[in-house]
């Protein structure tokens, strides 16, 4: 099959990540001596620089990471937490029904810087400064500018000037737009990871305690006095219409620590896949395996109407049941096990048949039903929010994204080591569209608390210290017992999509990761979006028409709302592999032109 770029091969390394500067920055740390966890942090850091329209320096982060050491799949959770002020009364008596996407209204604890941190003090091998070097590089002394992120900031330009001047003094320098792929610097942030590292390093020069010192810079000391200083005092406008300060406080950041958990998984014929918990999405992707199972996908051409068809339907029964069930764990009572159970599957199953369904389905749990019928009534309100506007999800790697919105997406980075390590990471949030820059930082909050509803009574409804349901999705699975695969995708509610749609076509069809990534990719938004104001469009399914007139006739004839993407404008996976003989592989979507894959 014809690719638009090789698989990678190699035996002492592979990085892939959504930007090549943080690809050869992850694969600097291994030829260093580094490790697949430092390779991961210097790549994650780096892409804080270079795509700052879809992840920032106060963003989130979970990671799903098998250990050569421990022989564990293990998930670190840096998802932040509501501050201890966000209540549904403290929104309501703002009247507020909806949390805004952007502003600092919608701001959690920042989760990963303490994510990173963790993970290099319990599993990385290299100096902080190691680690930090290549982003503070290009931070100080400037990267080029990805024309995307140029696009961004034009459309944002009235806001940054009029609203929001602290983002203007940074992202329009000297009062203009910068030019895609022209050096683009910002100080301000460099000096943050400077004085960073100098309070790091100032306590000696013990690895572990200079993590530790950063970790308490951020969460206990000067990082944490800027942010709470700036929700205090600033009230910037968001997509209220009116303006607000935020409810974050230094007190909230000293009071939280990532952690680690137990991944969720499920068995496929072969395959054992892991991902996070229903915290965020990631049972979905388990769901819709489970479902799938059923179907002799393997005698489905990997872009035939028969195999988008059936996928899209499954996805369709996984993400209502996400809306019904899905929630914090240490907040709310999840039936995970019911959900990814055989039995129930097999319910869900028989309802696919040959025409699209245009309802949202969530399935019965016993216990669960005033739960489900309010998540219904909220997904009705949901879907009139997309009758109305019939706008799209919203990720900044479809098509039909308008350059002038506020909303972000996220980035993804995979590696392998040559002592068998396996890292996949989704940081996201705090996008220069979020929020205003807090001047001493020289980066925005995030926007996360958005995914949480004002209504009392659902999984994912708000509350003081729990996680917000996010989108971040990354993935490990295992063939025949042995670690195979660390894969994920930037993209919301599209990230189990993408995902699923490469992983099948490479568990069915035999194809290689590039192989895989590059056929035509699919998604539907027929559920409500996570993101603000979570419009629904019921029946919908974007596929990229390089598919070919013939299944687009027959998807639309089969009931389904089409709608036609160009080719190569959906989806920005990555992944990477060990084969079973040790051969290491690794690929990246050609799409946007900015992913890459190395290793030797």
């Amino acid at each position: 099959m014809f690719t638009t770029r090789p698989e990678i091969l190699g035996t002492f390394g592979v990085v892939t990540s959504t930007h090549w500067l943080a690809t050869a920055s992850g694969m600097a740390m291994l030829e260093k001596g580094g490790n697949a966890f430092d390779a991961c942090a210097a790549a994650a850091f780096v892409l804080q620089v270079v795509e700052p329209h879809l992840v920032g320096p106060a963003g989130d982060m979970p990671a799903v990471f098998y250990s050569a050491e421990t022989k564990k799949v293990e998930v670190l959770c840096a998802q932040g937490p509501a501050p201890a002020a966000a209540t549904i009364k403290a929104y309501k008596d703002l009247g507020i029904d909806i949390i805004p996407g952007d502003g600092l209204l919608s701001t959690v604890i920042p989760g990963a810087f303490g994510g990173w941190m963790t993970m290099l003090r319990d599993h990385g091998r290299l100096p902080l400064r190691e680690v930090l070097e290549p982003a503070i590089g290009y931070f100080e002394n400037g990267h080029p500018m990805l024309p995307r992120v140029s696009d961004t900031i034009a459309g944002l330009s009235d806001l940054f000037t009029k609203e929001w001047p602290t983002s203007g003094a940074v992202y329009l320098p000297g009062g203009n737009v910068p030019k895609g792929r022209e050096l683009f610097r910002n100080p301000a942030a460099a000096n943050t990871y400077k004085r960073i590292l100098a309070e790091a390093e100032a306590v000696g020069g013990d690895r572990q305690k200079q993590i530790q010192a950063a970790y308490d810079a951020w969460y206990k000391g000067f990082v944490a006095e800027a942010m709470d200083a700036f929700c205090r005092t600033e009230a910037p406008m968001d997509s209220t219409g009116r303006r607000h300060k935020g409810l974050l406080t230094a007190q909230d950041m000293a009071g939280w620590t990532p952690h680690y958990e137990a991944p969720a998984s499920v068995t496929y014929h072969d395959w054992e896949v892991f991902k996070i918990g229903p915290w965020g999405q990631g049972p979905v992707f388990l769901q819709t395996l489970k479902i799938l199972e059923g179907f002799d996908l393997s005698a489905m051409g990997p872009a035939s109407p028969e195999f988008i068809h059936h996928v899209a339907e499954a996805m369709k029964l996984a993400f209502a049941d996400r809306e019904a069930y899905y929630g914090d764990p240490d907040f709310v009572k999840v039936p995970l096990a019911t959900l990814l159970s055989d039995d129930y599957a097999r319910g869900r199953r028989e309802l696919i048949g040959n025409e699209a369904s245009l309802e949202i389905r969530p399935g019965a749990v016993a216990g669960f039903e005033a739960q489900v019928a309010q998540a219904l009534a909220n997904i009705r309100i949901a879907g009139q929010h997309g009758a109305k506007g019939g706008a799209t999800v919203g990720e900044p790697t479809l098509a039909s994204m308008v350059a002038s919105s506020r909303r972000g997406d996220t980035v993804h980075i995979d590696v392998i080591d040559r002592w068998g390590n396996m890292v996949a990471a989704t940081p996201s949030g705090g996008w220069l569209q979020s929020s205003p820059v807090i001047p001493e930082l020289g980066f925005p909050l995030n926007s996360r608390a958005q995914a949480f509803f004002l209504e009392e009574g659902l999984p994912s409804s708000l509350a003081p210290g729990k996680r917000p349901r996010t989108t971040l999705t990354p993935t490990i699975a295992f063939e025949n017992g042995q670690p195979r695969l660390a894969f994920g995708t930037p993209g919301g509610d599209q990230q189990e999509q993408w995902q699923l749609g490469m992983f099948l076509r490479r568990v069915h069809h035999g194809l290689n990761l590039q192989e895989a990534i590059d056929l035509p990719l699919f998604h539907t938004q027929h559920f409500p979006s996570t993101f603000y104001p979570r419009e629904a469009r019921p029946g919908h399914l974007t596929v990229e028409e390089s598919v070919g007139e013939a299944t687009l006739a027959e998807l639309t004839r089969r009931g389904h709302r089409l709608e036609k993407a160009p080719a190569w404008t959906v989806g920005r996976l990555t992944a990477a592999e060990k084969s079973a003989d040790g051969l290491l592989r690794a690929a990246a979507t050609p799409r946007l032109m900015q992913a890459y894959a190395a290793g030797r």
